[in-house]
C-alpha cells in the first residue's frame, strides 16, 4: 500500500506549547530558529495528522480509519518551545529542546536531547534516555534501563526491572531508586544537597571526589559495602546499617541495597574498571 504524506507549517508565537498524541509509530522532534512548526508525517495504512493552532498550543493529533493509525511523526519546532509527546505503542525522541519537556509512553523508548525547566520523561515498557537538561528532572521507566547524562539539576530517577545509571551529573538533589537493577551515580555531591539511592536486589556505585562533604547512611541486609579512601564506621541499629562523615558533612547521601553490594569510588574508576574488561 502507498504511503500516506503529510507535510504541513504554521506559524508560532512565544508562549505557545507543542502538544502531540500518536497511539502507534513513532514521534520525532528536532529544533530549528524559526517562529514556526512544521509536520511532516509518513502512514501506510491511511493515517490522517490534524494539526489545529490555538493561542496557547498546537496541537498535533492522529486517527485512522479503522481505529488508531500508525504513524512516523517528524516535527521541527522553535528550540524555545515547550513540547508534550504521548503516545501507547509509541518511541519518542527529541533533539535540541530549550524548553520544558514531557514525554509518556507504553510500549516504546525514550530518547530525549536537551530541555529547560521541568523534564518529566515516562515509559513502562521502554528505556529513558536523557542527555543535557536542566531543571527539575523526572525519569521513570518500569521494566527497562533509565540513564540520564550531562544534566543538572533537581534529579529524580525510577525503574522496578532495570538500571539507572547517571553521569557526568550535576544534581542540587537526587534520588534514583530500583528493584531489580543497579544504581550509578557519577558527578559533584553539592555542599547542602541530599542524595538518596536505593535497590533491592542490585548494586550502588557512588562516585566521590576527595573535596566532598557529606553525612553518608549507609543500610545493606545481605549485601556487602566497600570504599576506595578510608571511612570510620559507626553502627547506627541492628544489621548492616552505619553511617560516617566524610569532609564537613554538609550534604546527605542515603545509600540502601538489600541483597547488593554499596561501592564507593573515586573520579575515574568506572572508566578504569571499563578498560580493564
Amino acid at each position: 500500500m502507498a504511503l500516506v504524506q503529510t507535510d504541513t507549517t504554521v506559524a508560532v508565537e512565544r508562549g505557545q506549547r507543542l502538544q502531540v498524541s500518536a497511539h502507534t509509530g513513532e514521534i520525532v522532534v528536532k529544533t530549528w530558529a524559526r517562529n514556526a512548526v512544521r509536520v511532516q508525517a509518513a502512514s501506510s495504512d491511511r493515517g490522517r495528522v490534524a494539526v489545529i493552532t490555538s493561542a496557547t498550543a498546537v496541537r498535533v493529533r492522529t486517527e485512522g480509519r479503522h481505529g488508531p493509525a500508525s504513524l512516523e511523526l517528524h516535527i521541527t519546532a522553535p528550540t524555545w518551545m515547550a513540547v508534550d509527546l504521548s503516545g501507547v505503542y509509541t518511541d519518542i525522541s527529541v533533539a535540541g529542546a530549550g524548553g520544558a519537556v514531557a514525554v509518556e509512553t507504553v510500549q516504546g523508548d525514550v530518547d530525549v536531547e536537551g530541555g529547560v525547566g521541568l523534564v518529566s520523561l515516562r515509559s513502562v515498557q521502554g528505556s529513558v534516555t536523557l542527555r543535557r537538561a536542566t531543571g527539575r528532572i523526572e525519569v521513570h521507566s518500569v521494566n527497562e534501563g533509565v540513564e540520564v547524562f550531562g544534566s543538572s539539576g533537581e534529579i529524580e530517577a525510577e525503574t522496578v526491572n532495570g538500571d539507572i545509571t547517571l553521569n557526568g551529573v550535576a544534581a542540587s538533589s537526587l534520588t534514583a531508586t530500583t528493584v531489580n537493577g543497579d544504581v550509578e551515580y557519577d558527578g559533584p555531591i553539592r555542599t547542602g544537597g541530599r542524595y538518596s539511592l536505593s535497590s533491592h536486589n542490585g548494586d550502588l556505585t557512588l562516585t566521590v571526589a576527595p573535596e566532598t562533604s557529606a553525612s553518608v547512611s549507609v543500610s545493606t541486609f545481605n549485601g556487602e559495602f566497600e570504599s576506595e579512601f578510608p571511612v570510620t564506621l559507626k553502627e547506627t541499629g541492628k544489621g548492616k546499617r552505619f553511617s560516617f562523615t566524610i569532609g564537613a558533612g554538609s550534604a546527605q547521601v542515603t545509600l540502601e541495597s538489600f541483597q547488593g553490594t554499596i561501592s564507593l569510588i573515586r573520579p575515574g574508576s568506572n572508566q578504569a574498571r571499563d578498560e580493564d574488561h
